[in-house]
């Protein structure tokens, strides 16, 4: 009698086993979540949507042929500014007489003249880095007919527009950490004597600028990318947006300055102000807001980012400024790129919002 109850337990526990087999598998992430985010049965959490949709937008982004060409061009520059300033980087020390404790600084702004710093490479590549990253970004769904199809799910319309950007945003940070961190640990290999605390805390503010500047064009280019149907137009508006600001604005700003100079005879004064307009005329272009706060950045001797008169400088002690003080000077550029990215992105989110998402 014993041996049977035994038999038949046994059976049971077969009979369970096989009805919990045969069951159809609970769908979850590919992703293993600590134990954390497990419930009380052991059952694993499902993901946001919003989580899926920026981890698909990344792959999607790093997989992309445009994003690579992209990375390489702006590694290969990077080694090459770097090559230039360790190349000239004893000759910049024996020019240089004010406080050359800042040695490690100047691998981001030294050159010899064949290549541009790193600094001048990521006024001129990055725009280009955020255009290609975000011209395509919303039309690109239209015009493939997957736009409907995505917002059929049961998610939040903003979730795509929002994951865009925040997919591409986080690529460029990791890019941009990564590149100011090589450059760091090559110099540190090259010239053997490693960052102070003040320098490094330099270089990294300098990495949250450079992502900040990358992301007003970011911004800018996903604007238009909701604005016009086709990636040609976009891209084509958001790169001759750039081209006005880099070449053909500094060019009517200088004619505006010499025309407001009466002449030889001008005085003091009358140069001052000429001055003051262009620089502040000057403000207006982002690579000017990121030149001038850059500059102030990586080379700490700056304390100033407009004209000075003589009763300013008369009295002054040539000397580097602290870190502190150097971000109070550049506040009001980096305000202005914050602001600026913002604008664009909440310009492009009502746009986004109340625009028809059915293709044609």
């Amino acid at each position: 009698m014993g041996s049977m109850k035994f038999t038949t337990g046994i059976l049971k526990e077969e009979t369970n086993m096989s009805n919990i087999t045969n069951q159809a598998p609970v769908r979850t992430s590919k992703f293993s979540l600590p134990n954390i985010f497990r419930n009380s049965r052991n059952e694993e959490i499902p993901l946001h949507p919003f989580r899926v949709i920026v981890e698909k937008e990344i792959s999607d982004q790093v997989r992309s042929w445009r994003f690579i060409i992209l990375i390489a061009i702006i590694v290969l520059t990077t080694l090459g500014s770097l090559y230039t300033s360790l190349n000239s980087l004893s000759e910049a020390i024996k020019v240089s007489h004010v406080n050359n404790s800042f040695l490690f600084l100047k691998l981001f702004t030294v050159s010899n003249g064949t290549l541009p710093s790193f600094f001048v490479f990521i006024t001129f590549l990055g725009p280009l880095l955020g255009i290609g990253m975000g011209f395509d970004a919303i039309n690109s769904e239209h015009n493939r007919g997957t736009m409907s199809h995505i917002l059929a799910q049961p998610i939040h319309r903003d979730y795509l527009l929002n994951a865009k950007f925040i997919a591409a945003l986080t690529v460029i940070t990791f890019m941009f950490f990564a590149l100011g961190f090589l450059v760091m640990g090559l110099g540190l290999i090259s010239i053997g004597i490693p960052p102070t605390p003040e320098e490094f805390w330099r270089i990294i503010f300098f990495i949250i600028l450079s992502i900040v500047y990358v992301a007003f064009w970011l911004n800018l280019s996903i604007l238009f990318s909701v604005k016009f149907r086709q990636p040609a137009t976009s891209a084509l508006t958001v790169i001759a947006i750039w081209l006005f600001f880099t070449v053909f604005y500094p060019i009517i700003v200088n004619l505006i300055s010499k025309s407001v100079i009466p002449g030889q005879m001008a005085t003091s004064y009358q140069m001052y102000f000429a001055e003051e307009l262009k620089v502040n005329l000057m403000r207006i272009v982002p690579n000017q807001l990121f030149s001038d706060a850059t500059t102030t950045l990586l080379v700490p001797t700056v304390r100033s980012l407009g004209p000075l008169t003589m009763q300013q400088v008369y009295g002054t002690i040539p000397g580097a400024l602290p870190l502190g003080q150097s971000l109070l000077l550049v506040w009001p550029q980096v305000t202005a790129l914050i602001a600026g990215t913002i604008l664009c992105f909440v310009i492009s989110y009502v746009m986004f919002m109340r625009r028809e998402i059915r293709s044609r």
